[in-house]
């Protein structure tokens, strides 16, 4: 990775944007006022072994042989012929969006098939016509008896129906179950119904316990048709879609799977072939070019620098933004949400690796206040994350207000305080011994996450607090973040591993209901934590449902955040984290 950022930050594009030395002066101090030596007080471990593979196989693009095509390559600009030739199939898609809507079928699986691909930003009208007529026909109770009789048509109906805020009661399965609820013989060696129904259980929502038994045993009976009556690529394709269902999954992870397998008709499948491979390309070039961008700013924040023991990854860390923004045109949004994403881990680190419990307190203080003033009696290695926290935090506020009108620099500072404060009643635990209920653990855990930091800038980043009435939506209705939280910090946990062997302070939701429920195997611990999973998924997904007072972007980058959680903690025997490795390498081409 330091060959990467040496490489990254020598880097200047003409399109990287300069510092406006006319803007209004911020609260500051300079980093040159903190004395570039410093003396930092370890509390507990002396090295750190990462294992964070990627880092060294990127130092590929690194090489001398490599370097032209990324300094020459131009990071935004394509030739004329293909963005004509991008707008034809565009346009063509279009008139076959309107031609198969009048098939309500074959409608909603080409805008399946759309959204698998992750170009549906182009079409989203023609999708939400089409979407809206359909939900109109399927709430119908006449219309849904006459033209929904079959089992995958009402599955995929009611997912994408969801998927796009739209409640539809889960009886609407009822036709298809038999007197013990269970999915009717008849049905049970349909392999598309089968997989519709299992894709369409994962937007169960809390008191839908019906379609998530259908769901369960739906899976069963693939698993046991892949192991006795499917041909290879028939088994392949239902493992995958076991593995990855689709609303729990980023469709840039499972776009590759998805096209290889998709059967809808020759011509229709190239042209979806051929727009995913356009939008992959632009896509591509743009992330390429926010990384350099990010790679400079984290060079010259200086952090990595002064705090050797802390993470060094700004290439992970994008990935989050990358992902959970997937509209290429929020690239702004992605480099300056990758920023206070950095902040998270390395302040992460601070409370993990170095600080004595004096200096946490001290320093969760300063923050509280909001005051460098009261950064005096920290060590200087506290004093620079501060100011690197403070000037950033102060940075995004008023970009957010030149850009919107109003800054948000008080809902950023309070998001911050309450993330401090979580990471101290942490140390707390850790310095007296304290062995935390696991809900005490938990409460504490979802803020500890970062996520509500992330996704209060996020708010304001994408324009949707734009006064004081509109900036109190994200703090009044903190049900979809403390989903996406509890999702990661039980994901964390279910992790057989420690993060990348960190000798720190972490604790475990799993060791916590151990200590509490005396007698208890892992075992039963890890079952009581996929439980909690699958309820905090429930409750994202009733969130996310109409009416809403979030954006359809903030939404769906809520749940990306949430699809991206198993690729960043799911490691392998190694403690590698070979899905997260194949995914950047596949978004970056490398």
């Amino acid at each position: 990775m330091a060959n990467l950022l040496m490489y990254f930050a020598s880097l200047t594009p003409a399109t990287v944007s300069k510092t406006n030395n006319n803007m209004p002066q911020m609260t500051k101090t300079t980093l040159t006022a903190i004395p570039s030596k410093v003396t930092t007080t370890v509390a507990t471990a002396t090295t750190t072994n990462h294992k964070w593979q990627i880092t060294q196989d990127l130092t590929l693009i690194s090489t001398p042989s490599k370097h032209h095509r990324y300094i020459a390559k131009d990071y935004t600009t394509f030739p004329d012929e293909f963005y004509t030739s991008q707008a034809e199939k565009m346009s063509d898609m279009m008139c076959t969006l309107l031609k198969v809507g009048e098939d309500p079928l074959e409608g909603l699986m080409l805008v399946d098939a759309i959204q698998r691909i992750g170009i549906d930003y182009h079409f989203q009208n023609e999708i939400d016509a089409i979407l809206e007529q359909e939900y109109v026909n399927f709430t119908n109770s006449s219309s849904r008896e006459k033209n929904y009789q079959d089992l995958f048509h009402v599955s995929l109906t009611f997912r994408l129906l969801r998927q796009n805020g739209y409640f539809v009661p889960a009886d609407v399965f009822d036709n298809f179950m038999g007197k013990e609820g269970k999915i009717k013989q008849k049905y049970r060696k349909d392999t598309r119904a089968l997989m519709g129904l299992y894709e369409a259980s994962q937007l169960s929502i809390e008191g839908e316990d019906a379609l998530e038994e259908a769901g369960n045993f739906s899976s069963q009976l693939l698993n046991a048709m892949m192991r006795t009556s499917l041909n290879c690529n028939d088994a392949r394709v239902v493992s995958n879609a076991l593995k990855h269902p689709y609303h729990k999954s980023l469709a840039k992870f499972t776009a590759k799977n998805f096209i290889r397998d998709y059967n809808g008709a020759h011509v229709r499948k190239n042209a979806l072939q051929e727009l995913a491979k356009m939008n992959f390309d632009m896509s591509q070039s743009l992330h390429i070019k926010e990384l350099v961008e990010i790679s400079r700013w984290w060079k010259e924040l200086g952090l990595a620098k002064e705090l050797k023991l802390a993470r060094d990854q700004p290439l992970k860390w994008n990935t989050w933004s990358m992902s959970a923004l997937s509209d290429p045109r929020l690239s702004k949004q992605r480099i300056e949400l990758t920023k206070p994403i950095s902040l998270i881990y390395i302040i992460d680190d601070v409370f993990d690796l170095y600080g004595t419990l004096d200096e946490l307190t001290l320093f969760t203080q300063a923050v509280n206040r909001w005051d460098f003033a009261a950064t005096e009696q920290l060590p200087d290695y506290m004093k620079i994350c501060f100011k690197a926290l403070y000037d950033t935090t102060n940075k995004i506020g008023y970009n957010v207000y030149k850009e919107y009108g109003w800054n948000p620099v008080d809902s950023l500072q309070k998001a911050w305080a309450s993330l401090f404060d979580a990471f101290l009643v942490e140390a707390q635990w850790f310095a007296s011994g304290h062995v935390p209920t696991a809900d005490e653990y938990l409460k504490n855990g979802i803020v500890s996450t970062g996520v509500h930091v992330v996704l209060v800038h996020l708010f304001f980043l994408l324009g949707e607090g734009t006064n004081k009435e509109s900036a109190n939506i994200v703090n009044d209705n903190t049900d979809i973040i403390s989903s996406v939280a509890s999702i990661l910090r039980l994901w964390d946990d279910l992790g057989s591993a420690k993060d990348e062997n960190q000798d720190g302070h972490d604790g475990s939701y799993i060791t916590c209901y151990m200590d509490e429920h005396q007698g208890s195997s892992a075992d039963v611990a890890r079952q009581e934590v996929i439980k909690k999973i699958t309820e905090a998924w429930r409750r994202l997904n009733k969130e996310c449902l109409l009416p809403t007072p979030f954006s359809r972007t903030f939404i769906k980058a809520s749940l990306n955040l949430a699809r991206m959680v198993p690729l960043m903690y799911s490691y392998d025997e190694n403690q590698d984290l070979p899905d997260l490795e194949q995914h950047i390498k596949s978004m970056l081409a490398l």
